[in-house]
């Protein structure tokens, strides 16, 4: 969530899904975007609310703080190329 737009179809969507999977069904989620933030990638604060309330009853949030391990590797792998040439 948060890596592309959403339009408001999408976002109307994205609420029914969550909805219909509400206490019936495992979700998970990822997003590099605060819970914050959901409002401007939804386009309403409001709708965002309600897809935030669905989402957050009875989960366990794993927040992961610390450098994109797919950067990491490549920036290794340009030190070691320059330091071996």
């Amino acid at each position: 969530i948060g890596y592309l737009p959403i339009d408001t179809d999408a976002s109307n969507l994205f609420f029914q899904l969550i909805s219909k999977r509400y206490e019936k069904h495992s979700t998970i989620i990822t997003t590099n975007m605060p819970f914050s933030s959901w409002g401007e990638i939804f386009g309403s604060p409001v709708l965002a609310q309600a897809i935030l309330d669905r989402l957050l009853h009875h989960s366990h949030v794993i927040s992961i703080k610390g450098e994109s391990y797919r950067l990491k590797e490549k920036m290794d792998f340009f030190a070691n190329s320059v330091s071996n040439s």
